[in-house]
Order: C-alpha cells, then sequence, then structure tokens
C-alpha cells in the first residue's frame, strides 16, 4: 500500500510540473526579462545569482544559433515513434543548465514527438526530492516520460557524463568544487560543443 502511495504522489507532483511547465521559447523569454531586470529564479535572490543568471542568458542565447548535430543524430531522433514529454527541473542560475538544456532543446526539436517543458527546482522541491543525485538537489535534471501515462522511463542530469567524472574526481581530491574548478569547467563545456550531452542522451533512448 505504501509503494501504491507513494507512486500516485509522485504523479500528481508530475502531473503538476506539466501543468505549470513552459515550453522552451518561453523559458528564454524569461532568462531574457530576468537578465535585463538584474533579477533571478530561485530562493536564493543575491547580485552574484543574478549575475549567473545575465551570463547563462547570453550563453543560452548563443548555444541557440552554434549547436549543431550530426546527420545521424537528427536522423535517429526523428525516427522515434513513441510520444514522450521531457520535463527538466532548472534554474536560470545554474551554468551547467545553462550550456546543456540548448542542446536538449535541439534534440527535441527534431521530432514531434518529442514535447520539452522546464519547470524551476526550487517551485517543485517535493518533485525534486525524489530525484536526488547523491544525495543532492543538483540541476538540471530531465525526467524523459511516456506522453500517456506519465510514467518515468529514465533521468539525465545534472551534467553530462565527461563532465560528471571530471567533477567527481575534483570533488574526492579536493572535499568540494571550487569557483577554479567551476570556470575550468565552462571552458570543458565550450570546446565540447555538447556532443557529450548528444552522446548521453542517445544511448538512453537506445538509439546506439
Amino acid at each position: 500500500m505504501e509503494n501504491k502511495t507513494e507512486g500516485k504522489k509522485l504523479k500528481d507532483l508530475i502531473g503538476a510540473g506539466l501543468v505549470r511547465g513552459l515550453h522552451y521559447g518561453e523559458y528564454r523569454s524569461l532568462m531574457d526579462q530576468l537578465a535585463r531586470e538584474g533579477k533571478t529564479t530561485g530562493l536564493e535572490q543575491s547580485k552574484l545569482y543574478s549575475d549567473f543568471t545575465k551570463l547563462n542568458q547570453q550563453r543560452m542565447k548563443r548555444l541557440d544559433k552554434t549547436v549543431k548535430l550530426e546527420e545521424e543524430v537528427r536522423r535517429k531522433v526523428a525516427e522515434i515513434p513513441n510520444k514522450m514529454t521531457w520535463l527538466v527541473l532548472t534554474e536560470s542560475w545554474c551554468g551547467d543548465a545553462a550550456q546543456t538544456i540548448p542542446v536538449i532543446n535541439q534534440l527535441a526539436l527534431l521530432n514531434p514527438n518529442i514535447t520539452l517543458k522546464l519547470i524551476l527546482r526550487d517551485e517543485n522541491l517535493e518533485l525534486m526530492e525524489h530525484f536526488l543525485s547523491n544525495g543532492t538537489r543538483s540541476i538540471p535534471k530531465l525526467l524523459a516520460l511516456d506522453a500517456i501515462s506519465s510514467e518515468v522511463l529514465w533521468t539525465w542530469g545534472p551534467r553530462p557524463s565527461e563532465a560528471r567524472k571530471m567533477a567527481n574526481d575534483y570533488q574526492k581530491m579536493h572535499g568540494q568544487l571550487t569557483p577554479e574548478f567551476k570556470e575550468d569547467l565552462q571552458v570543458w563545456y565550450n570546446r565540447n560543443k555538447g556532443k557529450n550531452t548528444v552522446e548521453d542522451l542517445m544511448e538512453l533512448l537506445f538509439l546506439e
């Protein structure tokens, strides 16, 4: 009975998230507005986080124009027959989200069977608690849902596999992720150009 109750509760939380979820264009408009007004999403309202939001708005704007997908990836994703929704928990200040969500969006655009929606983590903490990473509320977190049943098919995040290994190795050695590491990580993202994110998602879609 407890498992059924928990399952129903999760389904209700997912359903609520889908109702309030923003389409990508709406989320980008929100980012633009926040950057103009010097604001940020989330529970922590500070100049540091609003500066991150402004920087991330610029990153996403650039990536929207520069992300390139290989022809084989485009073909395989376009052939996916089952309808699904990709629900992403995020916040405007998150550097990992800014570097990966434009890539996720480009993949979703390849197939009308894939609907991308974005919700803010701090407005959906109860849902976030079901999808922790090593006990933390790390974002972005992508939930791939069956479009009919809202069953969770698989999850991804908060970083591409190569970046996740870099972060884990660094944390083991230094105890925490320093500002210097986070700068190095952004350099890695810029050099990788979204390729590792695509590789991860293709593997989860059983297309490799």
